[in-house]
C-alpha cells in the first residue's frame, strides 16, 4: 500500500515538473518571438520612408519682404543607410513643397561605410536636383571629415558651403536676411567670433550643444541635427539619454526658445552606428517665416 502512494506522489511530481518544463517552454519562445518583432518594426519598419515636420516660424525683425519664406531643413542622410532610391523620394517630396532656400546641417556620409566612387556618383545625382530660387547651403557634420571630398561632393550637388562664413539673402528689397555656417565642433575648430550683421539672423550648426557658443551672437533662428533624436525614443519618455551622441545632450530634442533665439532640430533622414530607430520616423523639417 506504501508502495503504491510513492509511486502515486511520484507520478504526480513528474507531471507537475513536466507541465513546469512545458510552461517555461512556451515563455521562452514567447519571448523570441517578440524580441524578433521588435527587431524587426526597430530595422525594417520604423526605418523605412519619411514625414516631413512643418513649422511655423515668427519674429518682429524679420524684414516685410521675407514674410511666407520658406526653408527646407535636411541633416544627417548617412547616404549608407538610405540609398539613393530613399533620397531620390527625399528630394522629389522637397521639390514639391517648393522652398525658396535649402539648406543641409550635415553628416552627408557615415564614418562606418566606405564611400565609393559610385556612391559618390549617385549622392550628386540625387541632390544635385534639389531646386530652390535663393540656394542651397551646407555644413559639415562630424562624419563628413571620415571621408575626403565632403566640401567637393557638396558643392557639384549645387550647394554653398558655409564654413566660418555667411552670406547675406536680398528678396525684393533693400533689407536681406544673412545666413550663417559653422563647421563641426567635434572635428573641426569653429570661428564663433566671425563678423555679424544686426540683421535677421539664421546659423546652421550641426551640433545642437554648440549653441552655447553663439548663444550671445543674437541669432534669430538656429538649425541643428547629428541628435537623430536619439533615434529610439519611447512613448512618453521620449529619447534614451544614454543612447544620444556628444554634444547632443543639452539639445536633442526639436525645439528649444533660448532668448530671442528659436532653435530647431532635424531628428535627420538617415541613421548612424545602429541602423534602427524607434517611435522616430525618419524626417527632414519645413518652416515657413513670419514677420508677426
Amino acid at each position: 500500500m506504501e508502495e503504491e502512494i510513492l509511486e502515486t506522489r511520484e507520478s504526480k511530481y513528474k507531471k507537475n515538473k513536466k507541465k513546469g518544463h512545458s510552461k517555461m517552454t512556451v515563455i521562452i519562445v514567447v519571448l523570441l518571438i517578440l524580441i524578433a518583432l521588435t527587431f524587426i518594426y526597430m530595422r525594417y519598419i520604423a526605418t523605412f520612408g519619411f514625414i516631413v515636420k512643418e513649422y511655423n516660424v515668427t519674429s518682429e525683425k524679420l524684414p516685410e519682404s521675407f514674410n511666407g519664406f520658406k526653408i527646407a531643413h535636411l541633416s544627417d542622410i548617412h547616404y549608407a543607410s538610405m540609398g539613393k532610391e530613399k533620397l531620390d523620394k527625399v528630394v522629389e517630396e522637397v521639390n514639391i513643397m517648393k522652398p525658396d532656400l535649402i539648406v543641409f546641417t550635415g553628416d552627408l556620409y557615415d564614418r562606418f561605410s566606405n564611400l565609393t566612387d559610385d556612391m559618390k556618383e549617385k549622392i550628386i545625382d540625387s541632390l544635385s536636383k534639389l531646386e530652390a530660387p535663393f540656394g542651397k547651403y551646407a555644413v559639415s557634420g562630424n562624419h563628413d571629415y571620415e571621408h575626403d571630398g565632403y566640401q567637393e561632393i557638396i558643392e557639384k550637388c549645387g550647394f554653398t558651403y558655409l564654413s566660418n562664413e555667411s552670406n547675406l539673402i536680398y528678396n525684393n528689397g533693400n533689407t536681406p536676411i544673412e545666413i550663417v555656417g559653422y563647421p563641426s565642433i567635434i572635428n573641426d575648430t569653429p570661428d564663433y567670433n566671425i563678423s555679424l550683421s544686426d540683421n535677421y539672423k539664421i546659423g546652421l550648426i550641426h551640433e545642437g550643444d554648440a549653441f552655447d557658443n553663439i548663444e550671445n551672437k543674437d541669432f534669430n533662428l538656429v538649425l541643428a541635427g547629428h541628435s537623430h533624436g536619439g533615434q529610439v525614443r519611447l512613448p512618453i519618455i521620449g529619447s534614451i539619454k544614454f543612447m544620444l551622441p556628444d554634444y547632443a545632450k543639452k539639445y536633442s530634442e526639436e525645439y528649444y526658445k533660448v532668448n530671442n533665439t528659436q532653435i530647431y532640430i532635424s531628428y535627420g533622414l538617415g541613421e548612424s552606428e545602429f541602423y534602427i530607430r524607434a517611435f522616430n520616423k525618419p524626417s527632414f523639417n519645413f518652416y515657413r517665416l513670419y514677420n508677426k
